[in-house]
């Protein structure tokens, strides 16, 4: 593979270039070999049509990462040393990107980095949570376990996004549905209009909504997609990113999930930083990161200032009751009064958990059985066109 490296010559001066190498140590050999006294070295994805490149394709999907970390913990618990199992992993996984990163994890603990400390150069993979929690494990000596609740909480963040993409999948397939049958009608409309014949009331209706359809499609889709567009662009702004997340808490039905989803991502994260010894302060920072409704942000970093001021967390909690259930605020100074804080968000999270679980089932239920009733007009509405057009065109070919 290829590397980049800066070195120093015998003369002091600097130089740079790429070098090809199996890896980090025989890159570094090669240099000294030539007399050059290596300051950096860092691997290079070649770009090209079968290659992966981590800032492009990136990816190195959840599963994979919940794979990754469960495998990790259990080899760790096992007795397997750390830069090992690193190797049996890579060897392991048919993505090249996640490769590179493994060795690169390994060669960096091999010069005697530390494990959070190489992950910590992979931010688009690991995330903060991530990293702060193998630092609090290496520095307390109970990495496997810590990685095993990392793994945890990936797992439910995977299962939640798979429940949400689930629900939105059956609009998905009924919208395509509903399009090929307007494509139907557009062609056989057209297949009439070319035998020239006499037209009946009802087919001439038909043909008028066709042409509709046809002449202003272009119109329809570009106004569609061009404001779709500019939602997406404007809620990336800071400012109109504070707006949309307001709109977001008030939908009926979709923001108490919303609420419930913050509530308990916020009690998990928190549970997890805290059981592997992150002290509040850190675990408040870290969990504004991993929140991203702009209100829920707001409130856990003032949160962090009022501690600085000897007031509690919990306080935070019972203040906000229009974002976090009035349950949250109790069940947390509870946890303050007896020492058990830890034990206690992870109480609330597993409920809230379970709730948003229940609603989301409940919501695709609903839109299911709006939906059903929306493709049953739809497709009696389009197949009274399709078989009035037939029988149209039978007519004509008598």
């Amino acid at each position: 593979m290829k590397f980049t490296y800066k070195a120093q010559t015998k003369e002091k001066t600097l130089t740079e270039g790429i070098l090809d190498a199996r890896d980090k140590f025989v890159a570094a050999q090669e240099l000294r070999g030539q007399g050059l006294m290596p300051l950096s070295i860092t691997p290079v994805l070649e770009r090209g049509f079968l290659s992966l490149d981590i800032s492009l394709f990136n990816s190195v999907s959840l599963s994979e990462k919940i794979i990754f970390t469960n495998n990790l913990s259990g080899m760790l618990s096992a007795g397997i040393s750390l830069v090992r199992a690193l190797s049996v992993l890579e060897k392991q996984s048919s993505n090249k990107a996640f490769q590179v990163i493994m060795r690169g994890i390994s060669e960096d603990i091999n010069q005697g980095g530390t494990f959070s400390g190489a992950i910590a150069k992979f931010p688009k993979v690991f995330s903060g949570l991530f990293v702060s929690m193998v630092r609090a494990g290496e520095e307390s000596g109970s990495l496997p376990s810590v990685l095993s609740e990392v793994g945890l909480n990936l797992k439910k963040s995977y299962e939640l996004n798979k429940k949400i993409k689930s629900a939105l999948m059956y609009p998905s397939i009924i919208l395509i549905v509903i399009l090929m049958m307007v494509f139907v009608v557009l062609m056989l409309t057209q297949a009439f209009k070319d035998l020239g014949s006499e037209l009946s009331v009802s087919t001439k209706t038909i043909i008028w909504f066709s042409d509709t359809i046809s002449q202003h499609s272009i119109i329809f889709f570009a106004v569609l997609f061009g404001f779709i567009g500019v939602i997406v662009a404007l809620s990336r702004l800071p400012l109109f990113q504070k707006y949309f997340d307001f709109i977001i808490l008030r939908l009926p039905v979709v923001g108490d999930i919303v609420k419930e989803i913050n509530s308990a991502r916020t009690a998990r994260t928190l549970s997890s930083l805290l059981s592997s010894g992150v002290d509040m302060l850190k675990a408040l920072t870290i969990t504004s990161d991993v929140l991203q409704n702009s209100y829920y942000k707001e409130l856990t970093q003032n949160a962090i200032t009022r501690i600085e001021k000897g007031i509690s967390l919990s306080e935070s909690f019972k203040e906000r009751t229009d974002l976090y259930p009035v349950m949250v605020g109790e069940m947390v100074e509870v946890g303050e009064e007896t020492g058990n804080l830890s034990k206690m968000l992870l109480d609330i999270a597993v409920f809230y958990e379970s709730e948003v679980e229940n609603k989301t089932k409940d919501l695709s239920t609903s839109i299911e059985s709006v939906l059903m009733v929306i493709i049953g007009g739809a497709v009696g509405f389009f197949s009274f066109l399709i078989i009035t057009l037939i029988y149209s065109i039978i007519n004509v070919i008598k």
